[in-house]
C-alpha cells in the first residue's frame, strides 16, 4: 500500500465528508477511495469513520490520526519542495484558526491578501470560540486572544485588544452616563457569555481592582448578539474592542467608563513548528504579524 497516497485519501474523506466527495477532488473513483480507507485501517488496526448511508464521520480514532495525518503530508510536501528548490513558490495547504468575530472582522481580510500573494497556496480557516489543539486538530497557524501559558509553539506577540463597556447614544440621554462601577447596578445590563454563566467583571478604580457582577436583563453567549442589543438601546454591555471599533467611530455606540478598564488582553500569532517552519507556513505567519500589528482594530503593545 502506497502510504502517502493512503493518508492523502484519509485526509481527503475527513474534509471532504464522504468518499464519493474525496474520489473527486483526487480524480479518483469512489469505489477506489473506499479501498485504499479500508487497507489503511487494515494496516493500523482501527476504524476511522462512521459510515451511515447519508453520512461519513470520523471515529475518535480518526479524529487523533487527522492531525497527525496532515502534518506528515505537510512535511512530506516541504520536502519534496527543498529537493526540487521550490522554496521560492510556496505551495501546499496551511490551515488557520482563530475565534469567530475575529476571523470574520480582521483575519478574513489578511487570507484575501494571503491567496493574491501566493496562489500556489491553498487556505482552510476554522473560527470557532473554543481553544483547539492544534496538533490534533492539524493546524499550522492560530491566532490567539490571551496570555499565553508556557509551552512548546512558537508565538508572537502582535498587539493588544481591550474590553469595553458601550452603549448607544439613545440608552446614555435616556438612563444617563455612568460615572463610577457601582453605578452600573443602576443600568440595564446585556452580559456576554459562552457558557452564559454570570461571570464577575473586574475594573480598576481608585487604584485597585474591584468586580462587578451584574444582574443582566439579558443574558446572550456570542458577542454579535451583545452588540446587536446595545444597537438597539437595551442596554450596557461589555465585549472586545475590536469587536465595536466601526460602531464607536461612526457614533452607534459610546465606550462607557473607560477609565475603569481593565489590563488589556495580549493577541499573539501561534505555530508548532519552531525554528523548523516550512516555507508556505512562514510566510502567511510573517503576513499575519505585519499586517495585525499595522491593522487599526489592535493596540501597539510590546512584542
Amino acid at each position: 500500500m502506497d502510504r502517502f497516497k493512503a493518508l492523502s485519501i484519509f485526509v481527503a474523506v475527513a474534509e471532504e465528508g464522504g468518499f464519493a466527495a474525496a474520489g473527486r477532488r483526487l480524480g479518483l473513483s469512489a469505489p477506489s477511495v473506499t479501498r485504499l480507507v479500508l487497507e489503511l485501517e487494515t494496516e493500523l488496526g482501527a476504524v476511522l469513520f462512521h459510515r451511515t448511508t447519508r453520512s461519513v464521520h470520523l471515529t475518535q480514532a480518526g479524529e487523533g490520526f487527522l492531525g497527525r495525518a496532515v502534518q506528515l503530508l505537510a512535511d512530506m510536501e516541504d520536502a519534496v519542495q527543498a529537493v526540487a528548490g521550490a522554496q521560492l513558490e510556496p505551495r501546499g495547504h496551511v490551515r488557520i484558526t482563530g475565534s469567530v468575530l475575529f476571523g470574520r472582522i480582521v483575519l478574513t481580510p489578511l487570507l484575501f491578501e494571503l491567496m493574491d500573494l501566493y496562489p500556489t497556496l491553498l487556505f482552510s480557516s476554522l473560527f470557532v470560540d473554543r481553544i483547539v489543539h492544534m496538533v490534533d486538530e492539524g493546524l499550522d497557524v492560530a491566532i490567539r486572544l490571551a496570555h499565553l501559558p508556557d509551552s512548546t509553539l512558537t508565538a508572537v506577540r502582535v498587539g493588544e485588544v481591550r474590553r469595553v463597556l458601550c452603549a448607544s447614544p439613545d440608552y446614555l440621554e435616556t438612563h444617563g452616563m455612568p460615572v463610577s462601577v457601582g453605578d452600573l447596578a443602576s443600568h440595564e445590563i446585556v452580559q456576554f457569555s459562552q457558557n452564559l454563566d454570570r461571570e464577575a467583571w473586574t475594573f480598576h478604580e481608585n487604584g485597585r481592582g474591584i468586580t462587578f457582577r451584574a444582574s443582566p436583563r439579558l443574558m446572550v453567549n456570542n458577542a454579535d448578539s451583545a452588540i446587536a442589543a446595545a444597537l438597539d438601546g437595551r442596554g450596557v454591555t461589555r465585549v472586545l474592542s475590536y469587536q465595536v471599533a466601526d460602531h464607536v467611530a461612526a457614533g452607534r455606540l459610546v465606550h462607557v467608563l473607560t477609565e475603569n478598564e481593565g489590563e488589556p488582553i495580549p493577541v499573539h500569532v501561534v505555530h508548532k513548528e519552531g525554528a523548523r517552519v516550512s516555507r508556505r507556513v512562514r510566510v502567511v505567519v510573517d503576513h499575519l504579524v505585519s499586517g495585525l500589528r499595522a491593522s487599526p482594530l489592535l493596540i501597539a503593545g510590546s512584542t
